[in-house]
């Protein structure tokens, strides 16, 4: 999906528009450099959340499964500036599991795509309900964006929670309340 050669025809433009000579030492590799990182940074369009939860596992019981503080890193889709913070999960099984790496593996699906953070919470919460079908999940993602931290409104420091709920979840404040208590929040 990425196409290396475009990004380097844009970031060579960009360079351009800002006044900079885009021949000089420092720049020169710049486009490819960048390229490369975009490849790296926006991996999740190359990634399926399907495949990464089919390995499943029996379970006779029906406790809450939590993981949490899940660090991650993403772009928001307005700026193209880093938003970054962690994300915590909290499933009920209903027969099945899967490994706790799979988890924070379906965050960087999300989190390595243009994004935004309201977005990107759902569709966490909507790939393990689809794909592990809980009998509820919850997830939870704190943030700090840049575009609001370094340019704009200049308030570093800030943290967007959002919050999204399935089943169980959705339908009880008991647990949504104990899996905040687990959080400390």
């Amino acid at each position: 999906m990425i196409n290396e050669e475009k990004i380097k025809e844009g970031i060579k433009l960009l360079i351009e528009g800002m006044g900079e000579e885009g021949s000089r030492e420092g720049l020169l590799e710049t486009p490819d450099r960048i390229a490369r990182m975009y490849n790296e940074l926006f991996a999740g369009y190359e990634m399926d959340p399907k495949e990464i939860l089919s390995k499943r596992f029996t379970v006779e019981n029906s406790e809450m499964v939590i993981e949490k503080d899940i660090t991650f890193y993403s772009m928001c889709e307005h700026h193209m500036l880093p938003f970054y913070g962690k994300v915590h999960i909290a499933y009920i099984p209903n027969g099945e599991v899967v490994g706790i790496s799979k988890l924070a593996r379906i965050v960087e699906v999300y989190a390595r795509r243009l994004q935004i953070q309201e977005k990107m919470t759902s569709q966490i919460a909507d790939a393990i309900n689809e794909h592990i079908a809980p009998k509820g999940v919850m997830v939870v993602v704190e943030a700090e964006h840049m575009c609001m931290s370094m340019r704009g409104i200049k308030k570093p420091g800030s943290i967007t929670q959002t919050v999204a709920t399935r089943g169980a979840f959705a339908e009880n404040d008991r647990l949504q309340n104990k899996f905040f208590k687990v959080l400390g929040k």
